[in-house]
């Protein structure tokens, strides 16, 4: 029976994994802990209207390239996609030491965007298939833990390093530690482990059950683009204090809700978790909408961050479920570019609402935009009903 029991629940941890979760934090510091810096940057800069632009930018970028990065990945491997996606993340950072105007930010963005992009696809697929099959949900929680540590720490610490040590301590923290993690590279696995057939990528578009879940993603990663660009800028005077205490809460939450949910989503099924994971992002991205009380915003960066987790650890777990080892770079492809893409479009969509009615309206707008994921939410529970 004991014998029986190891089988059936394999160890999570390999030294390969372990060996893995360094160039997880290296890329998750790299990209958390200027994002919310770079609007800010550029405002002090005199460029105002390149706040939401850097950002967006670095999304658009890193969602054109994450589509064509399982490729790379066929071609050169795991290990040197991973190699070329940590450096272009890490090194341009360091010109925003000399170079501040608006076509430095987005030249930057851009490049950065893409090797976020390779890092995430290339990693990504890495550490799926470093993952028991049987333990999938929980130990996708675990690299959720490692990566949103993190971004716990990065998110709100960018704000703050910025204003004790200025804006280049910010940047060279940035570029070192995706390029000190490269050192870690040449105890990962080098081969590609998926095919370099054409076509993949356009199939797994066309595959709806990918796609269902990656558009729910998509709708509430569209709320966090609009929360960690614009509420730097909607909150401040007195109550400047409350943003980095919600870039705080709202990472923190999304990693405990990640971390509780998936053995529950592996015993239970992860697609009775979305439901759920979309109303809690609804509610708490229309709570932030009032940006006069504290105890609200805070309770609303809580809310919506539970509702993140949850929906990044079902989805994701739901997409490797329904592909086989060899499309497992197109699984991270288009998870990874839901994320972004939707952040992107709040990060950039956003701005023009903002300037014509206020944050708060445009706070409830991006709540209101995510109801429709609900009716997803309906369809994959048909579908997937025995």
């Amino acid at each position: 029976m004991t014998t029986s029991a190891l089988v059936v629940r394999p160890a999570i941890l390999s030294p390969a994994l372990v060996l893995r979760f360094v160039s997880i934090v290296g890329s998750a510091v790299s990209f958390y802990l200027p994002l919310a810096v770079l609007p800010l940057f550029a405002d002090a800069a005199g460029a105002h209207a390149s706040a939401g632009l850097a950002t967006g930018a670095l999304l658009i970028a890193t969602v054109a390239c994450e589509l064509v990065t399982p490729r790379l990945v066929a071609l050169v491997g795991y290990r040197w996609a991973l190699g070329i996606g940590l450096f272009l993340l890490g090194a341009p950072a360091l010109v925003l030491l000399a170079w501040s105007s608006p076509l430095a930010l987005v030249a930057i963005s851009v490049v950065r965007g893409a090797g976020f992009a390779i890092s995430v696809v290339a990693g990504g697929a890495l550490t799926a298939a470093l993952i028991p099959n049987g333990r999938r949900g929980e130990g996708l929680a675990i690299v959720g833990l490692v990566s949103g540590v993190p971004g716990v720490l990065a998110l709100p610490l960018g704000v703050w390093a910025a204003g004790r040590f200025g804006f280049g301590s910010v940047f060279v923290v940035t570029a070192l530690f995706p390029l000190v993690a490269l050192v870690t590279l040449p105890g990962l696995p080098a081969g590609s482990g998926c095919s370099s057939a054409p076509g993949g990528l356009r199939r797994g578009l066309r595959n709806a059950g990918l796609m269902r879940p990656a558009l729910i993603f998509a709708a509430a990663t569209t709320a966090a683009g609009v929360l960690v660009t614009y509420l730097p800028l909607a909150i401040g005077g007195e109550l400047s204090w409350v943003v980095p205490v919600a870039l705080f809460l709202q990472p923190a939450a999304s990693t405990a809700a990640r971390l509780a949910v998936g053995r529950l989503g592996d015993r239970r099924g992860q697609g009775r978790l979305l439901g759920p994971g979309v109303v809690l992002s609804i509610a708490g991205m229309a709570a932030l909408a009032a940006t006069h009380s504290p105890v609200t915003v805070l309770a609303g960066a809580t809310t919506f961050g539970i509702g993140l987790g949850i929906l990044q650890n079902a989805t994701i777990t739901l997409m490797y479920a329904r592909v086989d080892r060899s499309e497992y770079s197109t699984v991270a492809a288009i998870w990874n570019a839901a994320f972004d893409l939707g952040m992107a479009v709040g990060a950039m969509g956003i701005g023009v609402l903002v300037a014509a009615v206020g944050y708060s309206p445009a706070f409830l707008a991006t709540a209101a935009v995510m109801l429709p994921a609900l009716l997803l939410v309906r369809r994959e529970m048909v579908v997937s009903a025995p």
